[in-house]
Formats: structure tokens, sequence, C-alpha cells
């Protein structure tokens, strides 16, 4: 059996491998039990060298915090841009779609270029602004509580109007997706918004960089079931990429 210095450098070497490992592949791979595994996590946690996350550890702290959208519209832009103009691709001729609130969601209102008419109903004062330029779009903009963080509004009266309106496709930015907690976003309200979105939709298509992965806000939106498509960019890893088409949701990388 090998030493608990000899497991460490394996855990960390598959960790720079991968970004993520999990405690039964490691258990695995070492021929060790679940509780030497999570003692060895939560060693190499406390020096730093990783962060624990519901089974198993990444590279990546998995906890966000709220950032001002004109501080996050500035980080990885071109893979926001790119993100953006494949979900555009997506909307069709005389489509009624929803557009959260977000940077990446703000990168797709930028990209679309009408074809015919379309509906879109936006919680995002940004995004709405954006799609004001065009005639052929009929932009109905959510009220409610507005958050300055965001440029986006919350609460029950966002969520009442959305009672009376049936969609194709729900454009959805986040803060994190973790594989078991789901979708998450810094905000509560903004998280309970979100979920109306979603029972209002047939499609649920969730727009994230690869820095959004392994990440949990403080307000969970859903699980991973409730999505039907992932748009994201090649710095995704490919563990991510398998749990997720195992689950059946379709992932686009741009």
């Amino acid at each position: 059996m090998i030493n608990i210095a000899e497991r460490h450098k394996f855990i960390l070497d598959k960790l720079q491998e991968k970004g993520y490992v999990s405690v039964v592949d490691l258990c695995r791979d070492l021929d060790v039990s679940g509780v030497t595994i999570r003692k060895d996590l939560k060693l190499l946690e406390d020096r730093a060298l990783l962060f624990r996350s519901h089974g198993g550890a990444t590279l990546n702290n998995p906890y966000t915090n709220d950032k001002p959208v004109n501080e996050k519209e500035k980080i990885r832009r071109d893979e926001k841009n790119s993100i953006g103009q494949a979900a555009a691709a997506l909307i069709a001729p005389n489509d009624a779609i929803i557009i959260a609130s977000g940077t990446t969601v703000l990168a797709l209102a930028r990209s679309i270029h009408p074809k015919g008419h379309l509906t879109v109903i936006t919680a995002a004062l940004n995004v709405a602004l954006e799609l004001l330029r065009y005639p052929e779009i009929e932009v109905i903009q959510l009220g409610g509580l507005l958050r300055n963080s965001s440029s986006s509004v919350t609460g029950p009266y966002a969520e009442k109007i959305l009672e009376d309106f049936s969609c194709s496709k729900l454009f959805l930015g986040v803060d994190g997706i973790d594989l078991e907690f789901g979708l998450t976003t810094t905000n509560i309200m903004e998280a309970h918004l979100n979920q109306k979105m979603i029972a209002t939709v047939q499609k649920t298509i969730v727009l994230a960089d690869a820095s959004k992965f392994g990440k949990r806000g403080f307000g969970r939106i859903c699980g991973l079931e409730e999505v039907d498509e992932v748009i994201t960019d090649k710095g995704i890893s490919d563990h991510t990429v398998k749990a997720m088409e195992e689950m059946g949701i379709k992932v686009t990388i741009v």
C-alpha cells in the first residue's frame, strides 16, 4: 500500500490533469477507503492545494461572489461573445423567448439579428436596451425590484407576469454549475425568478463559460435534469462534458 505522501501526489497530479477528482475514483485507483480519501482531501484543502466539493475535489474555488455587471462584463469577454453568437443561431423567425440576466446573455442580445418578428421577455434592463434598436423585436420588460449589481429585476411582480406567457426557449446565465447541486446564482430572489422562467418555456438553454463549472452560488435555481442544452467554451473539462451528456443534456462547445 502506498503511503500518505504518495497518495497526495497522486491526487494533485490527477487534479492538474483533469481539474476534478471524485472520491469514488480515488478509492478505486488507490485501493483505500472513502474515509481515508476524505481525510486526504481535507489535509490538502487545509494546505490550500485544492477545494473540496460534494463527492470530490477541484482546483477552483467552488463558491462564487456577486460582482457588478460592468466588472463581470470584462471577464472572459471573447468566450462570452462566442457563446452568445452560438445561442443567437438557435432563435427561429417568429420565436417567443425569454432572456434572463447576466453578461453572457447580454452577449447573446448583442448577437441577435432578427429574421422576421421576435418576441423577447427579459428581466435585464441592459438586454432590453440592446434590443430596442430593432423594430422587429417586441420587448416585454419584467418589472420589480431592480438589482444594481446585475441591472436586472427580481421579485413577485416579475414572477407574476410570467404566469401569462408561454415561450419556446429560455436563455439562462448562471454564476455556478455543479454536477450534483445544479445551477446556482449569487442572489436567492434571482434564483426564484429563474425557476419561474424555466416553468414558462419548452426548452432551457444555459449559457456559461468554462469558469462557471464546479462552482456554487448562494441561490439554487434547479438541478441539471431541467436543462436541455448548455453552450460553453473549449475550456470545459472532458469529465464535465461526459457527465452532462450522460444526463441527456446537449453540450455545445464554441
